[in-house]
């Protein structure tokens, strides 16, 4: 496959495929969403530490309504998605010096919430097609400093979560579920972020449920919630009965010391309408992203698949591995700028591994150093691990808004693929 004589590449001046029509627009307001948070700015109460005014929070709202559509007893909202995971290391008792297994291919995030909690990172590798943690690689990176498992959902793929449960259980590790990029998938009909000790969800600005900034962790412990409440909220926790009119409802209980890590109230009026737009949004995603994989697959290209207990999937970002022969002396990089160009849609590497990720240098910061034991535990300098590194070298993705569109854009995209690999000798350093 190669293309006509003269026929240039968008990267280098030729005809884009797709023309200047914007793609699909995210994050959007769901409907109700103005009004929502029209009355929170007129309620007077725009943080949970505002005196009890006789209603409950849009954060309890929010909770209950996120609780409840994943199917979790608890929900703690958080400032951000790495607020949540942070909160969840805590609350399963992860602290200095402790290890947690993480995938070596994920957000800087994965990683420095451990850092941020004392403890020691130890990357995984990932399985090579669905690029989240393989518990094979998960097992054999147990020590007797391990504390706990972080199973990361990235892209459009749920992990192995029968294995890592098992995995976890069997070592008496707590599993902590970090589905940032995974709102409303399902595995073997549960919903992701159920299956660990705790799951946690990022409300980013890029998320399929988005309120700019923000974040949950969800659990079925009782227990372990409380713990997460006054994590979050500067060791404070609700009151079991309301409190008079004009008193604080957060108290002083003297249980755990926290930090401030909580959700605005504005933020929880807007994920409760987006909320609700989820499941069909992500239906449209789904429908696009299958028929992008089937005209994929069929010029020698590889979607990313997902485990095989995956009832549902959804697109936080859409990934695909080019033909590794075909592009073997070409970089991902300069792959992903000649589809841009054809599409105006950022077409990009998937994430480096986090050792090698410039967002992740725990020598750039004073706070941990803890030590020259400590400095070289955390060093990732020592890891160097194949499917990880494949994945970098040969895996692109793209944002999920560009699956809201219609045929049209699926097929704009389709052909972007088909006149790069066709036009590959021109991508050649």
């Amino acid at each position: 496959m190669t293309l006509a004589a003269g026929d240039r590449l968008a990267v280098h001046g030729g005809t884009p495929v797709r023309g200047t029509r914007p793609w699909p627009r995210w994050p959007r307001p769901a409907r109700g969403a103005i009004a929502a948070l029209e009355e929170v700015l007129d309620s007077g109460r725009w943080s949970i530490a505002s005196p009890y005014d006789g209603r409950p929070t849009r954060e309890q709202l929010f909770a209950a309504d996120f609780a409840g559509y994943l199917g979790s007893r608890h929900c703690v909202p958080t400032a951000s998605g790495t607020a949540a995971l942070t909160t969840a290391l805590e609350a399963c008792g992860v602290g200095a010096g402790d290890e947690v297994i993480v995938p070596a291919l994920s957000w800087a995030a994965s990683a420095s919430t451990i850092l941020g909690v004392n403890a020691v990172p130890v990357f995984a590798d990932v399985a090579p097609d669905t690029l989240c943690l393989d518990p094979a690689a998960a097992e054999a990176a147990i020590t007797p400093a391990t504390r706990a498992i972080v199973v990361v959902h990235l892209y459009s793929a749920l992990a192995d979560l029968d294995a890592l449960r098992a995995v976890a259980d069997r070592h008496g590790l707590a599993l902590i579920e970090d589905s940032a990029q995974a709102h409303g998938a399902t595995y073997r009909g549960r919903k992701a972020g159920t299956f660990g000790d705790v799951g946690t969800f990022s409300m980013h600005h890029t998320k399929v449920l988005s309120s700019g900034e923000g974040g949950a962790a969800v659990t079925d412990d009782a227990r372990l919630a409380r713990r997460m409440e006054h994590l979050r909220a500067d060791g404070r926790c609700r009151t079991a009965r309301p409190p008079a009119v004009g008193m604080p409802e957060l108290v002083e209980t003297g249980e755990l010391m926290g930090s401030n890590r909580c959700l605005s109230e504005f933020q929880s009026a807007l994920l409760s309408a987006q909320l609700k737009e989820l499941d069909a949004q992500n239906d449209v995603r789904r429908t696009n992203a299958a028929l992008l994989d089937a005209l994929l697959t069929d010029q020698g290209l590889c979607p990313q698949v997902s485990s095989a207990g995956t009832t549902r999937r959804t697109y936080f970002g859409y990934a695909v591995r080019l033909p590794e022969d075909d592009f073997r002396h070409i970089p991902s990089a300069a792959v992903g700028e000649a589809l841009t160009a054809e599409l105006g849609l950022a077409v990009r590497p998937v994430y480096r591994p986090l050792y090698a990720s410039p967002l992740y240098d725990p020598a750039s910061r004073r706070r941990f150093d803890l030590g020259r034991d400590h400095l070289k535990r955390v060093d990732p300098g020592r890891y160097d691990l194949p499917a990880s590194n494949r994945a970098a070298r040969t895996f692109l993705t793209f944002h999920h808004a560009a699956l809201l569109g219609d045929t049209s854009d699926v097929l704009a995209i389709a052909e972007a693929f088909r006149r790069v690999l066709a036009g590959r000798e021109q991508l050649a350093p």
